[in-house]
């Protein structure tokens, strides 16, 4: 700078710009100027609204210049900048003018602290720039966000809802209200095309900031939509609607929903938009700003429109998902046993907890010898799929239990079943399409025999049974677990055999039941009371599941031992010769006068047992025993040392012989062989036709 340009800046000429300066701010200067005192009173300001000067703030504490959202937050902040003179940058508040009667808006405030030359306070400076444009689109960016977060991680179409509701308010809105179609609710198809008026709706979620001047007990009410109102319009061309309220708006007469509503809230704009996928409405969002809220305006609804498509999808998914769970739990239900009465020997009660997981199961099948195969099951998944897969495997072990072999055995040549199930989903059926997920699942299986009083049990991947005893002792039966049905391993899988006291509960669970492999503590509890009526311990297990458990579906099988009274039971062993057929008819037929059977069932046992004795002696081995057992049913075991299997012959009129077996398989309800390490079991078993018996049976307890 040359020295004339020096000489310029006098101490005159300088005070003189900076006098220019504060007039060209405070004159033209778009943002609000306030200069206050230290007791924050204005000095000087030039306000938003216009550049001159605001004669009408000077004088007035700023807190009562400006009507502020938070007044007391606003003060304490300019306190604490005159005290410290660390000045406040950029800091977003609520407010307008006091003589301003519109909405309030954000404004954006930075406080500087203005000293003397000697470092003593003087006063504040406080600029003030209107922002809410800005800030409005920031928040709508932050709410779609927020949307998109929220909506679509859920499955439900009430957390759907709720997850909207969420986003909005209070970002976008004061009160949101979601309705969703009822029919969409329960998993159903919507109607096509616009909503007619006799349509239900059903609120599936609301939100207001304050819950004690909001809403309460709305959620889950149903109504039709009143003809001529926004909604009704909203939902018959599927177009959104910005509609402003007052207390003289015609259509709430039609509405006297919202308008309670609307009252209780102080509501006074309305933003409705349909939720609409294809054309077809599956519900509506109504969104609300009450007292003390800009109203909404057009560049409101490109947002409501994104909002409502976003959630719109969410909810057909879930609908979607829930329609296929309704089939899968259907399926299920088809598929799993009837309830029929329980035996002398065992006393069971199920529970079977509808859930995600559609793939649990449970099955009791009686098997000869008054011995009942106990079996529980889960494949991973949900939806139909699992469904079908459970059926599939569930048959499997229908027809392996009908050969009665040894437990570890049935879930050998069921795992061998599941191989090849994998094996053809694992191949795509059409060109181009993807295999089907792998899949997964584990079952135990266990044979109660109430005369030896043992329990064998195989599992297959799946946890153990529980025992409980008869003073309440829980414990896991140590069973080796073997690989899950549809593993590739190819390991074999082992039995385990337990001595069953008269009394005992047995507890088979699917894993959902247990917490880290073991048995929550809930259901121990409720185990530790095995006396109690089977029913109602059944129950009481499920009372005390943790709320996760519930939510996935688990299945739950008891079973009470007992045992077959001593006098129900007649063993017999036998010379292997001809002339042990006539002397086991003369020892069944005084056993069963002594069981008061009636004349028919016991000369049709006279003629099964002499034919299987005759068929033991002819081509069997010795040892020869005849066991006969009293149940529900009437059961015949002829056992020889022989593994040979026996066949039903059809026998030409001319032949002598043949016709052993077919007369007893015509005789008998049910008859069978199963094979043990020392030979083989003949048996039958006879229904005992009601009013046959003149002594009662043993008393059976059923089913709570």
């Amino acid at each position: 700078m040359s020295d004339s340009g020096a000489q310029d800046l006098t101490p005159a000429r300088t005070d003189a710009m900076a006098s220019a300066v504060l007039r060209v701010l405070f004159a033209q200067s778009g943002v609000g100027l306030h200069v206050l005192d230290t007791r924050l009173r204005v000095v000087r300001a030039t306000t938003l609204s216009h550049a001159g000067p605001a004669d009408d703030l000077v004088g007035r504490h700023l807190t009562d210049a400006y009507h502020l959202e938070r007044p007391d937050t606003a003060e304490r902040l300019l306190r604490d900048v005159l005290d410290s003179g660390a000045s406040v940058h950029d800091r977003v508040i609520r407010g307008r003018l006091a003589d301003d009667p519109g909405p309030d808006r954000s404004l954006l405030v930075s406080v500087h602290r203005l000293d003397d030359s000697g470092g003593r306070a003087l006063g504040l400076l406080a600029t003030v720039v209107d922002v809410d444009e800005r800030e409005r689109a920031r928040v709508r960016a932050e709410c779609l966000a927020a949307v998109r977060t929220n909506v679509g991680g859920s499955l439900d179409v009430a957390a759907t809802c709720e997850g909207l509701a969420e986003a909005v308010v209070p970002r976008f809105a004061d009160l949101a209200v979601v309705e969703v179609v009822d029919d969409v609710v329960r998993g159903s198809d919507p109607p096509p095309g616009p909503l007619d008026a006799a349509v239900p709706l059903r609120r599936a979620a609301v939100r207001h900031p304050d819950a004690d001047s909001g809403p309460d007990g709305l959620v889950a009410e149903m109504r039709r939509l009143p003809a001529g109102t926004p909604h009704s319009l909203a939902a018959s061309d599927l177009r959104a609607r910005l509609v402003a309220i007052h207390h003289r708006t015609p259509w709430l007469d039609r509405d006297p929903g919202t308008a309670r509503l609307v009252e209780a809230t102080g509501a006074h704009s309305l933003l409705v938009a349909p939720l609409t996928l294809h054309g077809t409405v599956l519900g509506l969002v109504s969104l609300y700003r009450c007292r003390g809220s800009k109203p909404y305006a057009e560049d409101d609804l490109p947002l409501a429109l994104t909002a409502a498509a976003h959630v719109a999808l969410s909810v057909d998914n879930a609908r979607r998902y829930l329609r296929d769970h309704v089939i899968a739990s259907t399926v299920q239900r088809r598929l799993l046993p009837r309830p029929d009465g329980d035996g002398v020997a065992l006393e069971t009660a199920h529970a079977l907890l509808p859930g995600r997981n559609s793939g649990c199961w449970y099955d009791t099948i009686p098997l000869s010898g008054a011995r009942t195969a106990l079996v529980v099951g889960a494949v991973e998944g949900s939806g139909l799929r699992a469904a079908i897969v459970m059926g599939q495997l569930r048959t499997v072990v229908h027809a392996l239990a009908a050969f009665d072999p040894e437990p570890d055995e049935v879930l050998a040549r069921l795992a061998e079943t599941a191989g090849r199930l994998a094996a053809e989903r694992a191949e795509p059926r059409t060109a181009g399409r993807e295999p089907e997920q792998p899949l997964a699942a584990t079952c135990v299986y266990a044979v109660h025999d109430p005369i030896a009083r043992t329990c064998s049990v195989a599992r297959a991947g799946h946890p153990a049974p529980v025992l409980v005893t008869p003073d309440g002792v829980a414990t896991a039966l140590d069973v080796p677990e073997g690989p899950s049905l549809f593993a590739t391993d190819g390991s074999p899988f082992a039995m385990a055999e337990s001595g069953l006291d008269e009394g005992s509960v047995l507890a088979f669970f699917t894993g959902d039941l247990l917490s880290g492999g073991n048995v929550a503590d809930p259901v121990r509890e409720a185990l530790a009371r095995p006396g109690r009526n089977i029913r109602d311990l059944c129950d009481d297990v499920v009372y005390g599941l943790p709320e996760e458990a519930r939510a996935e579906g688990a299945a739950l099988l008891l079973a009470r031992a007992g045992a077959v009274p001593a006098d129900r039971v007649a063993v017999w062993e036998l010379a292997h010769d001809r002339t042990t057929p006539g002397v086991a008819r003369t020892l069944v037929r005084d056993r069963l006068d002594g069981w008061n059977l009636d004349g028919g069932t016991a000369e049709a046992t006279e003629l099964i047992v002499s034919e299987l004795i005759t068929n033991a002696v002819r081509y069997g081995a010795p040892p020869l025993r005849l066991r006969l057992v009293l149940d529900r049913t009437l059961t015949c075991e002829v056992h020889d040392g022989s593994r040979v299997s026996p066949h039903v012959r059809h026998a030409r009129t001319v032949d002598e012989g043949g016709r052993g077996l077919f007369i007893v398989s015509r005789l008998a309800g049910h008859w069978g062989v199963r094979y043990g390490v020392d030979g083989k079991v003949l048996w039958t078993e006879q229904e005992i036709p009601p009013g046959t018996l003149a002594g009662p049976l043993p008393p059976g307890r059923g089913r709570g």
